[in-house]
């Protein structure tokens, strides 16, 4: 019998396992600190990927490492060579590996203790980087509002103008930090706890300023302060006509960057310099619409209101100055906005976006809202991602500050279903944003798919704190109650904060009508879908369904069919006709499905259903491809098939779920599920789910 050791033996034998062990906590380690730390001091996220594939490749190159050699106190030699020594001198024999015998033990424990600890550090000690003015950065600076001296009240558009269009200038400088207008929008021209609001704003300067405008004249008064000592870097009154207020928005980016030592590149030099137009009245134009367009980005439930004058005018500054490039690339953005957020799903709204990025394109290449426009064109028009990025990173060569260009990053990974790198992004946007409740709700809601709920409730919570009008993002905070907890209370209480016949009234009915629904009182149902005027509503997913749909479900649950059959078959007539204009359109699909499902023409209600999952299936939108699946499923469930429901149910509980579509505290409160709640598989699925969701509240 041979007395050869068998192969696991020798591995043991040459401390294979140790090694394995000890590599792998220390990867760890290393994965942990490139993860954790490396988005927070703004590291490539291509260089996180190159650690974590080289950690990767260079295990198996351990183990064959120790298989191969072996340390001793002359150096590295090769275990066979150790071997025949050991065999020539067994005196040596029991002190020769002695050194190594535990030594990997300590290396684990240590691994693990830094590991554990940075694994904290990156958890909960990066929660807010603008807390603390310990670490704030020497060049970074916050425009605050410029205050309106003019006696007209009305030229305050103007003032914040002039504000915007300074901290655009100083903005296109790499070498500073500079907040976005969102931030700083809320706080006073000139406040009195300067130090406060700059902790706030996680920047060490601050630019306050004043702007007198009578006629054609404008008399503007600009500070620059140290925030830590409240005292003046720099001062400057200016007295201009109109027409040369450029030359003193570029004066004061100019002096403020020399005051910060900020590095100017020959480029920024050129965009800080620039003017784009040499037309006072299409400039008058230009930011009389940026104030609508910016009141619709910070309430999107003003969009409807907001965004179709601030076209028309961005569109009158173009017939004043055709070579303003930078009305086109704004008027651009306007339109997808429109298109996304209206909606406005139309061709017609298509084309005029492109023709407008187009024509800003031709006009200045290198204009970064230009390339902005154009990526929100490919991102919300046609989900091609790859040129909507690619349209972004040219952006951020002359936008290096902007949290806008982050934010539509992060919103497009996570569509692609790489959740890590999308909240490295969403966080970014917070730093340059971080009084934005937008960007902290977007982070929100990304932990809210990934069900990951008691951290998106803390994000929430401070949405609501920061936000000027907080009512839309409380509820907001409130849905992800609902699909958390199962719990509507806290959608309840921040709907009835809401004023009827109010802008936030109306742009909530889709909340008032789902909290009618998921308690069960259908008469309110029925008079939210009724009484409100939009032809559409869209979901929390960015699904868009036929108001008259909603009502025909109301209809049904309340027991009136005689109402609910007439608003099926428009509904079906209206979607018949769509088809026509718009046939890749999934919500089209999904609502002709309902409507067919509704009048009982079951053959074509479930091919219209799986259609719209087809065009919108979750590898080609992991944000909004599970609600369809959601859909999917209560389609099933009124068409009476609930094998087909439960299978599409298990596929949607296995995958992050955005918005409203489905988690388990849902399945139990809502009553499209009635037909399913004794059926033992239904059960087993909302346990295997809460169990499931239970891990992901712990998960990094």
């Amino acid at each position: 019998m041979s007395d050869k050791p068998s192969f696991f033996a020798e591995l043991k034998r040459r401390n294979v396992y140790e090694v394995a062990v000890a590599y792998a906590i220390v990867g760890w380690l290393l994965i942990q600190i490139t993860t954790q730390v490396f988005p927070f001091l703004e590291i490539p996220t291509w260089v996180v990927r190159l650690v974590i594939v080289l950690i990767a490749v260079g295990f198996p190159i351990a183990l064959v490492i120790a298989w191969a050699f072996e340390l001793t106190p002359e150096g590295l030699k090769r275990t066979e060579d150790v071997d025949a020594l050991l065999a020539t001198n067994v005196g040596v024999a029991a002190s020769a590996r002695q050194p190594r015998k535990h030594a990997w033990i300590f290396v684990v424990i240590v691994g693990a203790a830094l590991s554990i600890g940075l694994f904290f550090l990156g958890r909960y000690g990066f929660r807010n980087p603008s807390s603390s003015t310990s670490e704030l950065p020497a060049k970074s600076i916050a425009v605050l509002p410029f205050d309106n001296l003019s006696r007209d009240p009305d030229n305050a558009y103007f003032a914040e103008g002039v504000q915007d269009e300074i901290l655009t200038r100083l903005a296109k400088v790499a070498d500073l930090k500079v907040i976005s207008r969102t931030s700083t929008q809320r706080f006073k021209s000139a406040p009195s706890d300067l130090r406060e609001i700059a902790k706030q704003l996680g920047v060490m300067h601050i630019v306050e300023g004043s702007v007198q405008k009578a006629g054609a004249a404008v008399h503007i008064n600009v500070q620059l302060l140290d925030a830590r000592s409240d005292s003046h870097l720099w001062a400057q009154s200016y007295d201009r006509d109109l027409k040369d207020v450029f030359g003193v928005q570029r004066d004061v980016a100019e002096k403020v960057a020399d005051a910060l030592k900020a590095q100017l590149l020959p480029a920024e030099s050129v965009r800080i310099a620039s003017v784009p137009t040499q037309n006072p009245e299409a400039y008058d134009l230009y930011l009389r619409a940026n104030a609508h367009f910016q009141r619709a980005y910070d309430q999107s439930v003003l969009s409807s209101k907001e965004l179709p004058p601030a076209i028309d005018l961005y569109q009158q500054a173009l017939r004043k100055d055709p070579g303003f490039a930078l009305a086109a690339a704004m008027m651009a953005q306007a339109h997808m906005r429109a298109y996304w957020l209206i909606p406005d799903h139309s061709e017609a709204r298509l084309a005029s976006a492109k023709a407008a990025a187009d024509q800003a394109l031709a006009l200045q290449p290198d204009l970064g809202e230009a390339h902005v426009a154009l990526g929100t064109y490919w991102y919300y028009g046609h989900r091609d991602y790859a040129q909507a990025l690619q349209q972004l990173d040219l952006a951020r060569k002359s936008l290096p500050n902007s949290a806008n260009v982050e934010l539509y990053v992060g919103a497009i990974l996570r569509r692609q279903g790489q959740w890590s790198d999308a909240i490295i992004h969403m966080q970014r946007a917070i730093v340059h944003d971080p009084r934005s409740s937008l960007s902290i709700d977007q982070l929100a809601v990304a932990y809210q798919t990934l069900r990951r709920y008691a951290e998106a409730d803390q994000v929430f919570a401070r949405a609501v704190a920061v936000t000027q009008d907080p009512t839309d993002e409380q509820i907001t905070q409130a849905y992800n109650s609902v699909v958390w907890k199962g719990d509507p209370a806290p959608l309840r209480a921040a709907l009835g904060s809401v004023t009827a016949g109010s802008d936030d009234y109306s742009g909530n009915a889709w909340s008032f009508f789902q909290l009618g629904w998921w308690s069960r009182d259908y008469r309110a149902a029925v008079k939210t879908a009724e009484t409100d005027t939009a032809t559409t509503w869209t979901g929390q997913s960015n699904e868009t369904l036929p108001r008259h749909l909603y009502l025909a479900w109301a209809y049904q649950a309340a027991g009136d069919n005689i109402k609910a059959q007439p608003m099926y078959a428009e509904v079906r007539t209206q979607m018949q006709a769509a088809l026509q204009q718009r046939p890749d359109d999934p919500d089209v699909h999904l609502a002709l499905g309902f409507a067919a499902a509704g009048l009982g023409l079951k053959d074509e209600a479930i091919p219209e259903g799986r259609k719209a999952t087809t065009l919108m299936p979750v590898s080609r939108d992991a944000y909004s491809g599970p609600s369809y699946l959601g859909f999917l499923a209560q389609l099933y469930v009124r068409l009476g098939e609930n094998d087909q429901a439960l299978d599409t149910l298990g596929q949607l509980l296995a995958v992050p779920s955005s918005g409203v579509a489905i988690s388990p505290a849902l399945l139990k409160l809502d009553p499209v599920w009635d037909p399913l709640r004794k059926d033992p598989r239904f059960q087993k699925l909302i346990a295997n789910g809460e169990a499931v969701q239970a891990q992901d509240q712990v998960k990094p």
